[in-house]
């Protein structure tokens, strides 16, 4: 049991009712092989875990502003929950801005980052009153005209990298010396650059850094929290005011990914950045957190049917309908991104029995296609299930359609009153027109009317 009192045999419970659940009112079946699940109950708690980690540690009337990364998973009625539980966004394209605003998130609830704003995306961040980070010198070029030409409401910062290091996953680590993210503190001219832009803009109230994401140990991420503060304090000192008044600290929380354990929690990153940071929480300063990945994996689970049951080279091999569509990282770098396999039977029920060494794989053609290699589990049959655990970011949402794989339909869950589970949909599956119109099938014969200089008209010659 964690510090909050829930467990991961309760979330472990809920997934395997779900499955069941699943398969018995018809989502999962021969002719439904794939779907994404997402446990409300377990979202409602990780919510609330954040939110009194962050008031066990910050003085009293501190304002904090929890905003999800949308990137993690970027569902409508997803966001909508997070709302209801007092969670904001974090957005970094029109697109992300477009679905927070789809939810109901209001400008205040909302946090714009990202490392190529266009002017018109500025523009509308400006006149809505959302909060912005410029990440570089040309972006912040940009803001002073358009504050110049309008007013507007919108809190203003800079994102800054600390350059304290990458961690176990250099993708994900994104305050390492060369990263594009930010501007970057310990290059030469720098930070007296980032403390003169402050001087001379009265307007800008914010500072923001993101020290990195899966991979990045607790101690590193509180030293970048720690770089970015002092230059707060810093910057403060040299204006004579405390001009930023709001310390955006990003979010990247690792998850655990080998068992149903939540490590760490955000009790231990709250407390582990009181004691590297004590002046960060003593009420000078709001906060903003952008914790997006652990606020939502352990949450998801995607489950796949086994289509085929067959073996190869003395080893078996389970085909299912989850693979490099749904998968896309751990199928390409399984070293970096291992999901947790679990085995259901034809019934949705926990499958028992001596554990066999076999492969896990998707029905995309290519050879590299696998949820998992040379991995013990009970012997998976044809008609079995395949669960993919942890995938509630980064998964489901972000398909890669590699075939023209369809996207499954995704379903969040939540215990009913008659003791059962009930489902609502989050995503409808993809339609084959949907794929079709998706890869240009309005605009079928839009290449035939090309010709080169020279080339035979056909279509006006064939009759």
């Amino acid at each position: 049991m964690d510090e909050y009192g829930n467990t991961g045999e309760g979330r472990a419970a809920r997934r395997d009712e779900a499955v069941r659940s699943a398969v018995e009112q018809g989502l999962l079946g021969p002719d439904s092989p794939i779907v994404g699940l997402l446990d409300v109950t377990g979202i409602r708690e990780s919510a609330a875990e954040l939110r009194a980690a962050f008031a066990e540690v910050t003085a009293p009337g501190t304002p904090v502003l929890h905003a999800f990364a949308v990137k993690a998973t970027p569902l409508v009625p997803v966001l909508r929950l997070l709302r209801e539980e007092g969670i904001g966004a974090e957005v970094a394209s029109p697109g992300e801005l477009a679905l927070a605003r789809a939810a109901g998130l209001s400008p205040a609830q909302t946090v714009l980052d990202s490392p190529a704003k266009t002017p018109a995306e500025l523009r509308e961040a400006l006149a809505l009153g959302i909060a912005v980070n410029a990440d570089n010198p040309q972006e912040l070029d940009r803001i002073d005209g358009l504050v110049r030409s309008a007013v507007s409401r919108s809190p203003l910062g800079i994102r800054v990298n600390p350059q304290v290091g990458g961690g176990s996953i250099g993708a994900t680590s994104t305050a390492t010396a060369t990263s594009k993210f930010g501007v970057a503190l310990r290059d030469e001219g720098a930070r007296e650059w980032v403390v003169r832009a402050y001087l001379d803009r009265p307007w800008l109230s914010r500072l923001h850094a993101h020290t990195g994401s899966q991979g990045i140990p607790l101690p590193l991420m509180a030293q970048g929290v720690a770089e970015t503060y002092a230059l707060a304090e810093e910057i403060n000192r040299r204006i004579g005011r405390p001009q930023i008044d709001t310390i955006d600290i990003g979010g990247g929380l690792p998850v655990n990914f080998a068992s149903d354990v939540t490590a760490p929690t955000y009790g231990e990153y709250a407390r582990a950045l009181r004691e590297a940071v004590p002046g960060l929480f003593d009420g000078r300063y709001g906060l903003v957190t952008e914790f997006g990945r652990s606020l939502l994996a352990k949450h998801g689970t995607i489950v796949a049917r086994v289509e085929y049951a067959k073996s190869a080279g003395g080893r078996a091999v389970a085909v299912t309908h989850a693979g490099v569509q749904v998968a896309t990282r751990t199928v390409y770098v399984p070293g970096s991104w291992p999901l947790r396999i679990t085995a259901y039977d034809g019934k949705g029920r926990p499958k028992s029995g001596p554990e066999v060494v076999q492969d896990v794989a998707g029905p995309a053609c290519f050879a590299g296609d696998l949820l998992a290699e040379g991995r013990a589990l009970p012997l998976l049959d044809q008609g079995d299930y395949a669960a993919a655990l942890d995938t509630g970011a980064y998964y489901f949402a972000h398909h890669y359609a590699y075939n023209s794989l369809a996207r499954p339909g995704i379903y969040g869950f939540a215990p009913d009153r008659a003791g059962g589970v009930r489902f609502a949909t989050v995503r409808d599956p993809q339609t084959l027109a949907s794929i079709v119109a998706e890869s240009g099938g309005g605009h079928a014969g839009a290449l035939t009317t090309l010709h080169g200089p020279g080339a035979v008209d056909t279509q006006r010659r064939v009759k």
